[in-house]
């Protein structure tokens, strides 16, 4: 096995927790006890996590098309605790914010993943239909060998999850386990 980096995307509040602004329903609750056991097992091994997290602005304009989530200090913006332990805080571990849906958009996604030259890319996380399909779009359009775990993605909306993760497989080339 070679060099390997888990993307952690979207483990928030406000996506995760029954109360947040966007919670994306029973679906997402699901992955987080295997998206809990892949932090620990990439933590274990000492290999990086990248944790890539939504924080919009006050006036973000993706909020004409979704609720107001995930405004950059905010509670809804805190990654779960579950997912995002306190001694999760070493070296290896990076942290990104975002206000797209890709985590490479005007981020420094790309030059952190250029000085680890993973093997592979491994990525968890939500929604599977927007922010995961869109990243991992991203990482294959950089020739960046992907792994999707099948049971640590989810989205509140069942059809748009299995479409999207058929296309990562089938249309990039991501390799879903």
């Amino acid at each position: 096995m070679g060099r390997r980096v888990l993307l952690v995307i979207d483990t928030l509040h406000d996506f995760l927790a029954p109360e947040g602004a966007l919670f994306c329903g029973a679906a997402v609750q699901e992955i987080i006890p295997f998206v809990r056991d892949k932090v620990h097992e990439f933590q274990s091994a000492d290999e990086p996590i990248i944790y890539i997290n939504d924080a919009h602005a006050e006036d973000d304009l993706e909020f004409t098309r979704f609720p107001r989530h995930c405004v950059s200090g905010s509670e809804g913006a805190l990654p779960i605790p579950e997912i995002f332990p306190r001694d999760n805080r070493r070296d290896g571990v990076y942290t990104i914010e975002k206000r797209r849906y890709s985590g490479f958009f005007e981020t420094n996604l790309g030059e952190i993943l250029e000085t680890l030259a993973p093997d592979e890319v491994h990525v968890v996380g939500v929604c599977t239909n927007i922010c995961v399909l869109y990243t991992v779009e991203e990482l294959r359009n950089r020739d960046l060998a992907t792994v999707v775990y099948r049971e640590g993605v989810a989205s509140f909306d069942e059809g748009a999850h299995t479409w999207a993760l058929q296309q990562m497989g089938d249309v990039l080339g991501a390799r879903i386990e």
